[in-house]
């Protein structure tokens, strides 16, 4: 009987957290380096993903490197393009190329690992 509740809680605790991470508030920065094609596509690829995935639960900043260094610095952005998931937390970054949406949505705990 106690192995049969301690499952039931087990369940129901999974059931919360993914009713939760459902409605959880999303704040995301792309950080990218100038008006270039790449610049432009991992913009379009992140709209993309947060309107399909986030609608109505997410804030996104774009910020160009070139015009706002001090913001890159400042979370230590190395290299461009690079999301930087701020919340829910933890902390993520990925840096690269952003068409990759399965790597993205693995990325942001939008879809699990393979």
């Amino acid at each position: 009987m106690r192995k049969k509740r301690k499952k039931e809680d087990a369940t129901a605790a999974l059931a919360r957290a993914a009713k939760a991470q459902a409605k959880a508030q999303y704040l995301l920065k792309l950080y990218v380096a100038g008006v270039t094609p790449r610049s432009s596509g991992a913009i379009r690829s992140i709209t993309d993903i947060c309107e399909t995935h986030l609608q109505g639960r997410y804030a996104l900043e774009i910020i160009n490197i070139y015009q706002q260094p001090a913001l890159a610095a400042g979370d230590q952005i190395i290299a461009a393009p690079t999301l930087l998931k701020k919340l829910p937390l933890p902390l993520r970054r990925l840096i690269g190329d952003m068409a990759n949406q399965d790597k993205i949505l693995v990325g942001l705990d939008l879809r699990p690992k393979p």
